[in-house]
């Protein structure tokens, strides 16, 4: 799932290439997509882009003040620019495409969701708030306004699992199961740890981490077109979608825990003080 890092690289780029154009034709290849009806998506056919931004992984394209295209790419989402837009049909229901952006120079760009599991959602509104997911937004982990101290009060009293806070778009925005896996293993912390339960140090260790991962993960993300920001991604991971490989630390094996529809990975040397946690299928730790 493409999450802060990624999507900031992706409104930058779109920042650079698609503001002060004009959209000439929106195309829905795929209905589910589109969440919302009223404005219809063919109000954005004439509208300049004016502003490109981020809020938690939702790429927002404004065109003026009151109309606003909004996508999250889920978790097998993304989007691919064309500086030459294909002229092809797109039939709903028959291509990977959920939505076809064409601009005035004939650049533009498709947003496409491999397998078939569709999540993408696109909307068309006044206001990105009308969106439910951006209305219930935490704050952003790299917004200046957040600091140790704003940290620390989340924390406080939450008796839930680091991993899945962390996780939580209505904690804090931006952060997916990739970050948070890299954002626990600078911080040598076990995925399972209680946050209501951490010390001065481990906040201290926890909150910095999430700062230097992100801030860093951003810088590496930049300037980077879409076709590359994946491999980027892919690269800058220690122990995420690592499992089998040698802790890049301490030399460890990287292992991981499954669930339905994902996994994390950590190091036991660096995170669980060497202990090996179970396949969360067996629901316990291995002793």
């Amino acid at each position: 799932m493409p999450e802060m890092p990624e999507v900031q690289g992706l409104v930058a780029f779109l920042g650079e290439r698609a503001v002060g154009r004009t959209i000439t034709r929106t195309s829905i290849g795929a209905i589910a997509a589109l969440k919302t009806y009223d404005p219809p998506n063919t109000a954005l056919n004439g509208a300049q882009i004016t502003a490109s931004t981020r809020l938690g992984k939702f790429v927002v394209l404004s065109c003026g003040e009151d109309l606003h295209l909004v996508f999250h790419l889920a978790k097998a989402g993304w989007l691919r620019w064309y500086e030459l837009l294909p002229t092809t049909l797109i039939k709903p229901g028959k291509s990977p495409i959920a939505l076809r952006v064409a601009l005035d120079d004939d650049s533009g760009f498709d947003l496409t969701e491999a397998g078939t599991k569709k999540s993408l959602a696109v909307y068309v509104v006044r206001d990105p708030q009308e969106v439910p997911g951006i209305a219930r937004l935490g704050p952003d982990p790299l917004d200046p306004s957040f600091d140790r101290t704003a940290f620390a009060a989340l924390l406080e009293g939450r008796r839930t699992q680091i991993k899945g806070l962390l996780r939580d778009q209505s904690v804090i925005a931006g952060i997916g199961n990739a970050y948070s896996d890299e954002i626990l293993h600078a911080a040598r912390m076990s995925p399972y740890a209680v946050a209501a339960t951490l010390d001065e140090d481990e906040v201290d260790r926890l909150f910095s981490a999430m700062h230097t991962t992100l801030t860093d993960a951003v810088a590496e993300a930049s300037g980077k077109p879409p076709a590359d920001l994946k491999d980027a991604k892919r690269r800058g991971m220690q122990v995420h979608a690592r499992r089998g490989e040698a802790c890049p630390v301490c030399g460890d094996i990287v292992r991981s825990v499954f669930f339905a529809d994902r996994s994390l990975e950590y190091c036991p040397t660096c995170q669980t003080g060497g202990k090996v946690l179970a396949d969360r299928r067996l629901s316990r730790l291995l002793k």
